[in-house]
């Protein structure tokens, strides 16, 4: 996992001007704890997904995804793409989603990039959504564009140019990426890199999808 939220963007300025923009980072973080608690599913609770003797991994374990309890709602997110227009996740409650939180000076980041574009490529016609929110401070777009451009990157992005959206997510740190049912149930999460469009991930999302086939996209994104 990369570094803190608050890391500056190249070419920061002051200490000063770097340390007040972890206490604000800091304090939007704590924010948003008390606004999510995200209770998490300990193995063996529902029943047990675990033999007495011997460990059997559910299909979240396998994928590396930490579990939530059933009925998990995330904060509203509401953010500008970068076309200008506002997105918003209640656009795609029809569909899974996985909403990663990244930025382009993490390098893991940018390591699992190629995976979530194969996943949007794979599953976008089967009611699969792919949605990166960018975390970079001020959102600069001749940053952010070219580096998108760089790695084919096709699938939604959203600017959170002051960590608002982030610290309400309670993202501590990126990448971090939740896995969310038809519906806007928050399933899961992952912190760190993951291999999103390998067969264990494959098989958790599956799950997933919804019943029908979703054809084309939300009007905006």
């Amino acid at each position: 996992m990369s570094g803190p939220l608050s890391r500056p963007a190249p070419g920061a300025s002051r200490p000063g001007s770097r340390s007040g923009a972890f206490r604000v980072a800091l304090s939007l973080l704590m924010l948003g704890l008390v606004v999510w608690a995200l209770p998490i599913r300990k193995p063996g609770q529902d029943g047990g997904h675990h033999g007495a003797h011997v460990p059997v991994l559910d299909s979240f374990e396998r994928a590396g995804v930490v579990e939530f309890n059933a009925g998990q709602r995330g904060p509203e997110l509401r953010l500008a793409g970068l076309d200008g227009r506002t997105a918003a996740l209640e656009d795609w409650r029809d569909r899974a989603v996985v909403l990663n939180f990244w930025a382009t000076w993490c390098q893991p980041c940018t390591a699992e990039m190629a995976d979530l574009q194969a996943l949007w490529d794979r599953y976008r016609d089967r009611g699969l959504a792919v949605i990166g929110v960018t975390v970079d401070r001020g959102a600069p777009r001749a940053l952010i564009e070219p580096y998108l451009r760089s790695l084919r990157v096709t699938f939604p992005i959203w600017l959170d140019p002051d960590m608002r959206a982030a610290a309400a997510w309670r993202v501590s740190g990126i990448p971090t990426t939740f896995v969310i049912r038809p519906g806007g149930e928050v399933a899961g999460m992952a912190t760190g890199p993951r291999e999103w469009d390998g067969p264990e991930m494959r098989a958790l999302l599956e799950t997933m999808l919804p019943g029908r086939r979703a054809h084309g996209s939300p009007s905006r994104h």
